[in-house]
């Protein structure tokens, strides 16, 4: 039996958990969709080709964030809400770079997600798993971030970084949901769970779900430029920042660079931090990912890193991604 302290203690986290999903559940959907049969083949079972999985309502005219691998290619699309309403959504845009993508069944006035930073996001705190897997019920789980900067495959082939890694368990149907702190705020659009391996679960930071959505609203795709580097956002010691009197103490670790790519025709190497792009700070992936865009195709543009104890400007032409590629900057 527990202790009198040990029970308060499970109490109020069990309250915390509590408090956070009744905040955020009624933003919760159900999605379900239905795609084409494939030449050939007959449709026996029509279940083959749809799919159940959830989302989250985040403006109050039905906006909805959810997976790319979910919508993608399908004929139709249905959300179905909390209280059981069931409506045809239209898909807005979606990028299967970052596995996000946008529905919309507005202009209603509905509830919507509170949203987040993923940039304060730290390991060790409460992460909650909450999806409608099969409509008019939350699904739910909690557990701790145990990892940040993770890079993920997207079924596109492109990795994805700056994932959030939870032990927070994605049940069937929960892909597309959200993943929200102890205060009910929305930190990330869970994507993946790696089977068979147990509590690695994984999730697309909402900074980047911010930024992608934004584009996806405005233009239905999002158009980048890249320079073919792989990395993670990683601290910047504070002597180094003060000593090349940075704006920034923290920066994109390049972990890889593509063959013949921009940053490597360039001179970026292996373990280089970018730390400025064209004189904007780089303080992590998110911002990397912002500077290229479209217009910067093709357009001199200067790279800062730290390389070991040295400040250098390297100049690279970002191409044109053949595939708008997000993941990789």
């Amino acid at each position: 039996m527990a202790a009198p302290d040990d029970a308060r203690l499970l109490d109020a986290y069990s309250q915390t958990v509590v408090q956070a999903v009744e905040r955020v559940s009624p933003s919760v959907v159900n999605i379900e969709t239905r795609r084409a049969v494939p030449k050939g083949q007959p449709a026996r079972d029509p279940r083959v080709f749809g799919g159940s999985a959830s989302g989250f309502i985040f403006t109050p005219d039905g906006f909805i964030l959810t997976n790319s691998h979910v919508v993608h290619g399908a004929e139709s699309i249905h959300v179905t809400r909390t209280d059981g309403q069931t409506r045809e959504a239209r898909l807005v845009g979606d990028d299967p770079e970052t596995d996000l993508a946008i529905v919309r069944v507005g202009p209603d006035s509905l509830f919507a997600a509170e949203l987040g930073d993923s940039g304060a996001v730290r390991v060790g705190q409460v992460a909650i798993a909450i999806g409608n897997p099969y409509g008019f019920q939350t699904s739910v789980t909690a557990g701790v971030v145990s990892a940040l900067g993770r890079s993920l495959r997207a079924q596109s082939g492109r990795l994805i970084d700056n994932i959030i890694q939870t032990d927070a368990a994605l049940n069937p149907g929960n892909s597309g949901g959200p993943l929200v702190n102890s205060r009910g705020e929305v930190i990330g659009v869970n994507t993946a769970v790696i089977m068979p391996a147990q509590g690695l679960c994984f999730a697309i930071g909402i900074n980047t779900a911010k930024f992608v959505a934004a584009r996806l609203i405005r233009d239905g795709v999002v158009t980048r430029s890249y320079i073919g580097v792989g990395g993670q956002t990683v601290p910047v010691a504070r002597k180094v920042s003060r000593f090349h009197q940075l704006s920034v103490e923290s920066g994109v670790l390049v972990l890889s660079t593509e063959q013949g790519g921009p940053a490597e025709q360039a001179g970026v190497q292996l373990g280089d931090i970018i730390v400025g792009f064209n004189n904007h700070p780089i303080s992590g992936i998110d911002d990397l990912q912002q500077q290229l865009t479209e217009q910067q195709v093709g357009v001199p543009s200067q790279i800062t890193v730290l390389r070991r104890t040295e400040k250098l400007n390297l100049e690279a032409r970002p191409m044109a991604s053949p595939n708008s590629v997000f993941a990789k900057g």
